[in-house]
């Protein structure tokens, strides 16, 4: 089987905040930071699939600083991990100081993709094999949190999610 990179599926949106997409507090709607997100996982998962992505599932999504009118985001986002037919999308959301120039880091999120076919049937997907230390860690922690959601959904018994044991085993 293949593998691949994180590197290879990293895409990188620029976008600026208008009017007609802030609320009442001229902040960007969270509904339109998601859609913005989801398009940058979508290439990211397709990069590194090379086929058709279906969004599966929003696992995580992190508000922590508005985004104000005006402001130039960046949603930076790759595979975190790949699994059989699914992929873990990780992004974060930067917004660049107007005056200095400075990004700093809004927002981030986790979404899953899954690679179907022309019929939507699931297809198996490249492996990926991270680089740097920040990859290898989101690749770590990607299988712990699909144990954890496979757990949660009753589709995996507790003693069998090693990873997310091993988290609370004394050392």
């Amino acid at each position: 089987m293949e593998t691949r990179t994180p590197s290879e599926s990293r895409t990188v949106m620029t976008d600026l905040v208008l009017p007609s997409e802030t609320n009442p507090l001229n902040n960007l709607f969270g509904g339109e930071l998601l859609a913005r997100m989801d398009r940058a996982a979508s290439i990211a998962a397709r990069r590194h699939s090379r086929r058709i992505v279906v969004t599966a599932s929003v696992n995580h999504v992190a508000f922590n600083r508005a985004v104000p009118l005006g402001s130039v985001v960046t949603i930076e986002a790759s595979v975190s991990r790949a699994f059989k037919s699914s992929m873990e999308i990780y992004l974060d959301v930067w917004i660049e100081d107007r005056e200095s120039r400075t990004r700093s880091k809004a927002n981030e999120a986790i979404y899953t993709f899954v690679a179907v076919d022309d019929t939507g049937r699931p297809v198996v997907v490249p492996c990926l094999e991270p680089e740097t230390p920040l990859e290898k860690q989101r690749f770590d922690a990607a299988l712990r949190r699909k144990q954890l959601s496979l757990v949660l959904a009753g589709k995996m018994r507790p003693e069998e999610a090693t990873e997310l044991k091993a988290l609370f085993e004394d050392h």
